[in-house]
């Protein structure tokens, strides 16, 4: 009986701390302890990582220093949205991202900016 009774005691404290990582894993942690380091670096950058209403603004950033704003942004974000990401700064740095590096134009030449 004494066994049956410590047996349950230990069941009971079990699910207490069962409960008790769950609620506090759901109220949530600083997305900083959450992710990665480095996370931060990398997103919109590699391949994937990106949502498509946020190509707009990378695109801008990537077409900022070209004297064809136009093409750019129309090529740029049509790669953005096959790929979900561009790659960082103005030029070049397409490495990070095969898709947008990798999709060429029926001549063989870049198809992204």
């Amino acid at each position: 009986m004494a066994r049956k009774q410590s047996m349950l005691t230990f069941c009971f404290v079990l699910m207490l701390v069962s409960l008790a990582q769950t609620q506090a894993f759901s109220e949530g942690f600083p997305a900083s302890q959450l992710q990665p380091q480095g996370y931060h670096q990398m997103y919109g950058v590699t391949q994937g990582s990106l949502r498509p209403q946020e190509c707009a603004p990378r695109c801008t950033t990537r077409c900022s220093k070209t004297a064809y704003k136009k093409p750019c942004m129309f090529f740029c974000q049509k790669c953005c949205a096959k790929c979900l990401c561009v790659p960082p700064g103005t030029f070049g740095n397409k490495q990070v991202c095969p898709c947008y590096n990798n999709w060429k134009t029926k001549r063989g030449g870049p198809k992204c900016p």
